[in-house]
């Protein structure tokens, strides 16, 4: 099985190096092209994989990845349409773009998976939203999910809960490097050295989030069990609500998935 990536940029590479780690396919089957020779040869030093500056090219693989912006979908798409046939996978990690608008693209007859992954898949820790076609057999919904998982954890969703998967887990690790950066902020301004600040605040984030998945406890039973009676911890939830803490960040995606839902 031969696996080509269109778009070498940062989420590609986070699936290359997933794919490659798990063994899954080897780096002789793994092709990806860019727009610049400077990226092409970056890549090839780094994972061994073929690399090219055609397009074309790389669709001519088992499975397809559509790696580049949403701005560059419909020309990658004009340009390699002719290639795909009805035998290969052609999954899109576009944000903003339908199945339907990639069936327009590409045929109905296409096999098409519509994905959403992000980036903590950098570290192997990502979760990616599946959306298979009606072309998708079972066999090849299982191929799809094998290569995501590779670099963390995949959920089969319908269609419709696309644009809440991209505020809830595409676009949110920004609020939460912003969430990090700022206990940092207060932490130094409290006396503590900058690399240790930001090192006792991400392993927080990185303990709670394991603590939510691996207790299966509900996210307000667990806040309760560190907020004693009169204690800091209270108090300084008390100074989040008051400035309106889960308001804004309810706010701010639903403002990304309204961006989603008209790009």
């Amino acid at each position: 099985m031969q696996l080509g990536f269109i778009g070498a940029g940062n989420m590609a590479q986070a699936m290359i190096g997933g794919v490659l780690e798990s063994g899954l396919i080897g780096a002789d089957n793994i092709i990806a092209s860019a727009a610049t020779k400077a990226t092409t040869e970056r890549v090839k030093e780094q994972f061994h994989i073929h690399t090219t500056l055609d397009n074309r090219e790389v669709a001519q693989a088992d499975i397809i990845v559509l790696a580049v912006k949403p701005v560059y979908c419909e020309q990658v798409l004009e340009e390699i349409k002719s290639e795909v046939s009805d035998k290969q996978i052609v999954i899109s990690i576009a944000a903003g773009k339908s199945m339907s608008w990639l069936e327009d693209m590409l045929g109905v007859d296409k096999k098409i998976v519509r994905t959403m992954p992000n980036t903590p898949a950098l570290v192997g820790e990502g979760i990616t939203a599946v959306c298979p076609n009606r072309n998708i057999t079972e066999d090849d919904l299982k191929k799809v999910c094998d290569i995501l998982e590779s670099f963390g954890k995949a959920e089969v969703i319908s269609e419709s809960m696309m644009d809440a998967v991209i505020a809830v887990s595409g676009s949110s690790p920004a609020y939460v490097f912003m969430f990090i950066e700022a206990m940092a902020d207060a932490a130094v301004a409290e006396g503590m050295p900058r690399a240790q600040a930001y090192r006792f605040a991400a392993q927080s984030v990185l303990g709670s989030a394991r603590m939510v998945l691996e207790t299966q406890k509900h996210p307000g039973e667990l806040k309760d069990m560190v907020c004693s009676p009169a204690g800091t911890t209270i108090e300084a939830v008390r100074a989040l609500e008051e400035t309106g803490f889960r308001g804004s960040v309810m706010t701010a995606m639903k403002a990304c998935a309204d961006k989603s839902r008209n790009m």
